[in-house]
């Protein structure tokens, strides 16, 4: 935390990470810990949370650099962070074909972010040989949606894997940007969404390179390819398990969502925009908390309030089940 702060870098950040990097193979680096957050009640090798600390400094070396945006960091920390990645990636990539599973993802991880250096390009092709092998003949789940996942993010193929017999892989190789355009992956992710809360506990905790519920991450890929048609089935089961703790990645996107150019009034609504503020207020537990709704209906131009949205749907016949 001293040398990586909330994100910022500092001149003790390199050295640090590469006295981390040197250490790795100690034996001592194989106790086994706790973890100290409470959402993750894994015991795993002092060295698997090592490495995944190597992958966030590589993160956040990583922020801006394709398109050279603005540094906040000290003069000259973010190029002395990023100058180290080929030595960091030496010490880690072996771990990529581990023993300990704990240890290999937390190496495809922190491989992933490393591999984001324009000058360690050329080693992705070797390091997505050891993920397909792993995807061939791991018998874990967690594991095998890991290596689906940070394929996608290289930009491999991952066509194959949509035909997983593990639904949790083959969601997670439809997430791939190169298969925004394949119907199976579509439907993967559709289908997924459409039960959030069998799709939500197949990995706790998260998988790295996501925050929050799985079902986060599925919604926003499944925003980009999707019309608000094709989503409703599974924007109606988003809405059953949203709160006010999750609107800002749930109900707020879902209402953008289904109100892309904003809501004018006098203008009708479509038969699927009914439908969605139907369930919107149909699941209203928490309307008494509207502090983060009132945000998004004003960002689309609806009323702000329960009363008034559905006072909408009533001048048009379509509020009979409030």
């Amino acid at each position: 935390m001293a040398v990586l702060h909330h994100g910022s870098l500092y001149s003790a950040t390199p050295p640090a990470a590469l006295c981390v990097a040197a250490v790795l193979g100690h034996p001592r680096t194989l106790a086994e810990h706790e973890s100290h957050y409470p959402w993750d009640d894994r015991a795993r090798p002092l060295r698997a949370a090592l490495i995944e600390w190597l992958g966030r400094i590589a993160d956040c070396a990583a922020y801006g650099e394709a398109a050279r945006g603005e540094d906040s960091n000290g003069p000259g920390v973010t190029a002395a962070c990023r100058a180290v990645r080929p030595v960091l990636f030496e010490s880690v990539q072996p771990y990529l074909s581990d023993p300990h599973p704990a240890i290999r993802e937390a190496a495809v991880g922190t491989v992933t972010h490393l591999l984001r250096a324009p000058d360690l390009a050329e080693r992705i092709p070797h390091a997505a040989g050891h993920l397909r092998h792993t995807l061939t003949h791991s018998p874990s789940r967690r594991e095998r949606a890991v290596c689906a996942v940070t394929l996608g993010l290289w930009g491999q193929d991952t066509t194959a894997y949509l035909d997983d017999p593990d639904p949790a892989v083959a969601t997670c190789a439809a997430l791939a940007d190169r298969n925004a355009g394949e119907a199976k992956a579509t439907a993967l992710l559709l289908a997924a969404l459409e039960r959030p809360a069998e799709a939500d506990p197949w990995f706790r905790p998260h998988l790295p390179h996501f925050d929050g519920w799985f079902r986060f991450t599925l919604l926003r890929v499944a925003l980009e390819r999707t019309t608000l048609e094709e989503l409703l089935p599974a924007a109606v089961a988003m809405l059953r398990m949203s709160s006010h703790f999750t609107v800002e990645w749930d109900w707020g996107p879902l209402m953008v969502k289904a109100f892309p150019d904003g809501h004018r009034a006098g203008t009708p609504l479509t038969r699927a925009q009914r439908t969605f503020l139907r369930a919107a207020l149909e699941y209203d537990d928490d309307w008494g908390n509207t502090a983060g709704r009132i945000i998004w209906l004003r960002k689309v131009g609806l009323p702000s309030e329960r009363e008034g949205l559905c006072g909408l749907l009533e001048r048009e016949g379509s509020c009979g089940l409030l």
